[in-house]
């Protein structure tokens, strides 16, 4: 039942992008790429409260209940309230010749024999056409990770991903053993101040973001023939990126040796708040640049970064707390924070090298 809870939240969020894809220009696309993400991440703030205080209460069955109700509005809203932003174009009618009966006769006649061959081939097919789209065509989103700024962007994605993970774990374990000895609820409570971090660095990084590139956009005189701006990926990592891909990793370093310490909750807080800002800015960028290296299937892009963190994820929420019993969180995000420290490399190279790569990469997928 988990598993498919989750494959459920993960459509949500690849379709829910490509949407936002489709709708919004580039230029804005970062601001409205980060409100979006306000849903995933803010869910790490009001979940464990919600889920604490019942569970406290009531026990752990009730937040199953919780979430089954919660779910079926949802569906409600989502049936009835959720407009269609698809626009559909009518097909061009391809006019049949009228100089004599017979020309129209004859294509007649020949789009029905086309038409016959072509039911008999569907009904041959139809099986194997249904084991392709369902088992088949999902799987090779993984193919995409053969071009470097795709495979690089979702590798940074997944490495900040994975870390939250870990520090969801380490906060449940550490601050409900002494010398802290919190209850459930206080212990989520505790989630507060990173996923205020994920709220503020939402709002601010998309923005700054899409600001950064207009600004890189008119420094290099990059107009189309209609004197529009002309916007490229790469131009949403930049100072914006260097001090997220710094701020997140100190972050968990300084949460890991105050909890490593016993040190006042309030210094674990404030460095867990800083964690969510940087890691928002990494988010939002991350995901924004994938559905603009690929604009036209920007669904599988996030789809492709979804599969490959909640892989860093799962394995995170798997070795964290054996970790954390072995060697501590001084030690255990001191690692961790390294780790994110040299993967900033990601962002000089797509700097550096991302418009040949983009290049590339359209050239293979025409």
């Amino acid at each position: 039942m988990r598993m498919l809870g989750g494959g459920a939240a993960a459509s949500v969020q690849a379709v829910g992008a490509g949407t936002i894809a489709d709708i919004w220009e580039s230029k804005e696309r970062g601001k409205a790429m980060s409100i979006f993400y306000l849903g995933p991440l803010t869910g790490p703030l009001i979940a464990p409260i919600v889920g604490g205080a019942l569970g406290q209460k009531f026990g752990w069955r009730s937040t199953q209940w919780f979430l089954a109700i919660y779910g079926g509005l949802l569906l409600l809203v989502l049936t009835f309230c959720l407009p269609e932003t698809l626009i559909v174009t009518k097909p061009a009618v391809e006019t049949l010749p009228t100089n004599t009966e017979v020309a129209k006769e004859g294509v007649m006649h020949a789009v029905t024999r086309v038409s016959t061959r072509q039911s008999v081939k569907n009904n041959t097919f139809k099986f194997g056409r249904v084991m392709k789209r369902f088992f088949v065509d999902p799987a090779m989103i993984v193919t995409y990770l053969r071009f470097p700024a795709v495979a690089l962007t979702v590798y940074y994605a997944a490495i900040t991903f994975g870390s939250l993970y870990v520090l969801n774990v380490s906060l449940q374990q550490t601050f409900s053993r002494a010398p802290y000895g919190f209850s459930t609820l206080l212990v989520g409570l505790l989630y507060i101040p990173n996923s205020l971090g994920y709220i503020i660095g939402s709002l601010v990084g998309g923005r700054w973001s899409d600001t950064i590139m207009a600004r890189e956009a008119k420094a290099a005189s990059r107009y189309d023939a209609h004197g529009k701006l002309v916007y490229i990926p790469e131009d949403r990592m930049r100072e914006n990126a260097y001090v997220a891909a710094a701020m997140y990793p100190l972050g968990l370093m300084l949460y890991g040796w105050a909890a490593q310490y016993g040190l006042h909750w309030m210094v674990a807080a404030v460095a867990n708040f800083f964690f969510g800002v940087g890691s928002m800015i990494i988010f939002a960028c991350s995901t924004t640049m994938l559905t603009e290296f690929m604009p036209k299937k920007s669904s599988s892009g996030v789809a492709l970064n979804n599969f490959v963190r909640n892989i860093f994820s799962c394995v995170g929420g798997v070795v964290a707390s054996p970790l954390l019993d072995e060697i501590g969180n001084g030690w255990l995000f001191t690692g961790l924070g390294v780790w994110a420290l040299a993967s900033g490399g990601v962002v000089w190279a797509l700097r550096r090298f991302g418009p040949k790569w983009r290049e590339e990469m359209n050239r293979q997928l025409v």
